[in-house]
Formats: C-alpha cells, structure tokens, sequence
C-alpha cells in the first residue's frame, strides 16, 4: 500500500498553495494552473478555457482579489458565502463541498481562491481536463488536509471513471484502490481527511445528476454592471499603478461586455497604449483611442462581431441564415461563433435565433448605420436555410 502511493507522490502535480496572513498579497494560484477560468485563456471547440498563457495567468494573479470583502459585484453570492465561512469558523468543520457556475471571466476561480484564505487551509487547484484516470486525483486526495480545499475548474469535463472514483471521497472522505490484477487483485479501503471540494464549470448541464447532486452548495455567477467593472478598473490601475481618469474607468467598462476578465484585458492593453503615446496617463481620449486600435466599438463588438452581423445583412439579406452557412461565408467554424460570437449579440439583441436560422434585428442595424434590410438574393442557397 505504501510503495503505489509513493509512486502517485512522484507524479507531476499542481503546486500546494498554503494560506498565509502574514503575506495577503501574494498570488493565490498556482503558476502551474493547466485549466482556469477567468483568465482570458485559449478556448476549446466547446467554448470552454484552457490555461496555457503564463503571462495571462500571472496579470490575473496581480489582479485577483485575496479576501471577500475585497471582491466586488456578485453581491449576493458573495453574502451568501461569507454567512457560509462564518458558520463554518463557528463550528469548526469543514466547509460543505460548493460548485460554481456561470459564464468565462466572471470570478468562479477568484471565489475558489478567496474561500481557502477565509478559512486559512491549504488549497490545491487541478482541472477536469488533466485528470485522464483515478490515479492522476488520487495525490490530491491522499494529500489534502482536514478542511482543506481541492478545486477542480472545468469539472464537467472529467471522464467517467474519475468522476465515479471521487464520488465516496466527497460523501465518505474514503477512496477504494485495486491492487493486482485479476485473481490476485484486491481492494484496499483508505480514509482521507474530511476536505471540500471546489468546482468550477462554464457549463453545468454537462454535469451528471449524480456528481451535481453531492454538492452541498451551488452558487451561479452572472454578468457585471457598468458601475461594478468601473470600480475593478480604478481598484486594478492602483495595483498597477496608473493614473486612470473616473470617465476613462467608465468608458473601459461600458466596451468590457459585463465580464471583468475583459475588463483587466482592456484595461492592461489600455496601460500599455498611454505608456508609449500618453505619458502613462489614462484619459477618456486615450481610453477610447486605445479601444478603437484593438476595434472595439463603444458597445463592446470586436472587429469579428461585426463581420458576422455585416455577414447576416448583405449575404443573407438580414437572414435568417444557418450557421453553418455563416461559418463557411466568414471562413470560420461554426463552433468558434456559436460559442464566442452569438453569446454576447444575443445578450445584447444583436441578433434573434430562429428554428430557420439567425436574423438581425433593428438594434443591430442601427448600431451599424443601416436603415433598412438589403433585399434577399432571388436565387436562394438552400444552405441559407439550414436549421440551427
């Protein structure tokens, strides 16, 4: 029993973070991360984010709140954790297993991150993806201590046979391992330290009712408010000292989609524009010089946006149009624009779907200076008509 979970020690594995008060601002994950959220990392084809950008990682950690009272918006979440933290002190038991799901960019790993140092355990962060078989979860199991927290971001995407190996760790805080094979294979029952479990998931419909239903609390992050991002954007340009203008905040929040890891994108690539052609100070006239390089418009549409909405009106007539049909229009799959183009138009009522496909709206075509629809081609493409 001893030498297989030596072996496991050995195995590449994510950095322990340990809670320590004595040094608060100090990055709460790991450099190592291989799967995060919040971070405006790479996405997959099924619009979920993966943690290969060092740099990216590092500026978020710069950034992250470290304590609850230092996060801003998602206010009831936040109250309904901090009544959750305080029971948990009083009693002195381990925090009840929490899932955290919502859109990419909205805070599940900062609030993944905060809680730890509420509680002042240990935390160890893994993602869904790199647990490929049991035994790649089991160091972090064998490892964690009493009240300690394991979060596991893109939880839903964990095989299988991961998920059913964790399920007596977050009921009975006990692991079943096999030894041998065949005839001589046995079963070797290991208790583990009462810990909780953090997951994290941009889509929580892939979860199984099974696992879903062991979290003892569920907590869903929606978008921000204006006002909110502009306080994050004046709170991080302290950090990062720069001289921000209150209308240049503003201004950075309106164009960051309701998502403060953009927020941060806009405003570190807002920074790097004043430095070289402003003298390092963020005015509203270098804010919005600086957004109209990188083509964001003062609703927030990227240069990719526009070209889908242009796309819909003067190929399709204004649709509807089949997303496959866009996608080979615009030379895109269409995968990448229905999981990073259509959410935020159609938020936003930029675009409708239909059971005949995707149509512009009036808001869309006032938005782009049109006053009325282009007439539909006589010869249709029956690809135009394709159902979403």
């Amino acid at each position: 029993m001893c030498r297989p979970h030596s072996q496991y020690k050995l195995m590449a594995r994510k950095t322990t973070i340990r809670n320590d008060d004595a040094e608060p601002d100090e990055p709460s994950v790991s450099g190592s991360e291989t799967g995060g959220i919040g971070s405006g990392r790479g996405r997959t084809r099924d619009g979920d984010s993966e943690g290969d950008d060092p740099d990216q990682q590092r500026f978020d950690d710069e950034l992250r709140p470290s304590r609850l009272e230092d996060v801003v918006g998602q206010k009831a979440v936040v109250e309904r954790l901090r009544i959750l933290l305080e029971a948990t002190k009083r009693r002195k038991e381990p925090l009840g297993h929490l899932l955290l799901d919502g859109p990419p960019g909205l805070g599940k790993t900062t609030l993944a991150t905060v809680v730890p140092r509420e509680l002042g355990t240990e935390l160890q962060i893994t993602a869904g993806p790199s647990l490929s078989a049991p035994k790649d979860l089991l160091p972090y199991l064998t490892n964690a201590g009493y009240g300690s927290v394991l979060f596991i971001d893109e939880i839903h995407r964990m095989p299988p046979a991961v998920e059913e190996f964790i399920y007596p760790a977050m009921e009975d805080f006990r692991v079943d391992i096999t030894l041998g094979d065949g005839l001589n294979a046995r079963t070797i029952n290991m208790k583990l330290q009462p810990f909780t479990l953090i997951g994290a998931t941009t889509r929580s419909g892939m979860l199984t009712a099974p696992l879903r239903d062991r979290f003892v609390n569920r907590e869903h992050l929606d978008f921000y408010t204006d006002e909110e991002l502009a306080t994050i954007v004046t709170r991080n340009a302290r950090k990062l000292r720069t001289v921000i203008a209150p209308e240049a905040a503003q201004e950075i929040a309106i164009r960051s989609r309701g998502t403060p890891r953009k927020t941060n994108n806009w405003l570190r690539w807002t920074r790097d524009f004043a430095d070289v052609r402003a003298n390092g100070i963020i005015t509203l006239d270098v804010a919005r010089a600086a957004l109209r390089m990188k083509g964001v418009d003062d609703a927030g549409l990227e240069e990719q946006d526009r070209k889908y909405l242009e796309t819909i009106i003067r190929v399709f007539g204004g649709g509807p149009a089949g997303v496959q049909a866009l996608g080979h229009t615009m030379n895109i799959p269409a995968d990448t624009l229905e999981d990073e183009v259509e959410p935020f138009l159609l938020r936003e009522g930029f675009i409708q779907r239909t059971p005949r496909g995707r149509m512009i709206t009036a808001k869309a075509m006032a938005h782009l200076g049109m006053s009325q629809k282009q007439p539909k081609s006589s010869t249709e493409n029956p690809d135009q008509r394709e159902l979403f």
